[in-house]
């Protein structure tokens, strides 16, 4: 697409090199940047061909990287713990801060990348202009739980798994185990977003497929509520952005605006 410039990056972590990419208007740019946040299974890869349109659509530079042991970046082998969404927040987003010299952002994350969105958006206050979040999660729901029970008996498909490894390559086992083991660990059940929704002090615009596998309406409710614009989209599944990408991009400049 004409006018985006597109450009790689890795960055520097204690524990390792995150991959990440900028789409960016190769004009001047007098906006916040929108910082996406993957899902679970998830990497820059997948968010296809949705940054650079929402870039163009926005005169935005968008951000997307890599969590640590997802896609191209740095393999781990540690267990995630139950604190691992607002984690994120605390541990990556300050790199990516510095990286892209961010002084205020736009967080935006897809499934559990919209709770990291909520928890960055908790900690960094006034720095986060928005919040928009993408069939995510705020609390453990028998839904999301089932949803997980049924894709885990799917990749015990070859030929599901191969498509996973295209993305993740040798992490791919890692990438599944960090996905169900977690939420379907007994402490999960305590988990919500609740906290840091509290601490929001920005906008918020939750979107929410009316199929959605992996979680009810209850929880793009639960985000929006009393914060900002709740967006139920009619006959959409778990990812929005994929399957009505021009609808979730206009939703999301029509909130901005």
């Amino acid at each position: 697409m004409a006018g985006i410039v597109e450009t790689e990056h890795w960055i520097e972590s204690a524990a390792g090199r995150l991959y990440a990419k900028s789409w960016a208007p190769d004009a001047k740019i007098s906006l916040p940047p929108i910082i996406l946040f993957h899902d679970s299974l998830g990497c820059i890869a997948l968010w296809r061909d949705f940054p650079e349109p929402l870039a163009h659509s926005l005169g935005r530079q968008v951000i997307a990287y890599d969590r640590l042991g997802f896609g191209r970046s740095d393999a781990r082998i540690d267990l995630l713990q139950q604190n691992f969404v607002a984690l994120e927040a605390e541990e990556a987003v300050p790199l990516l801060c510095e990286q892209f010299s961010i002084r205020k952002f736009v967080a935006c994350g897809h499934s559990v990348g919209g709770g990291m969105a909520v928890e960055t958006a908790a900690s960094f206050g006034e720095r986060c202009d928005a919040v928009i979040s993408i069939a995510a999660q705020a609390f453990v729901e028998e839904r999301t739980l089932q949803g997980i029970r049924v894709a885990e008996q799917e990749f015990r498909s070859a030929e599901t798994l191969a498509r996973l490894a295209r993305y993740h390559g040798s992490k791919t086992d890692w990438v599944l185990h960090a996905w169900i083991d977690t939420w379907l660990a007994p402490e999960r059940a305590g988990w919500s977003l609740d906290p840091a929704l509290e601490k929001l002090r920005c906008p918020v615009l939750a979107i929410h497929g009316d199929r959605d596998e992996y979680g009810s309406e209850a929880h793009p409710r639960r985000i929006a509520a009393g914060r900002g614009s709740l967006h139920i989209l009619s006959d959409t599944g778990h990812s929005p952005h994929r399957e009505r990408p021009g609808l979730v991009i206009k939703t999301i400049k029509d909130f901005l605006a």
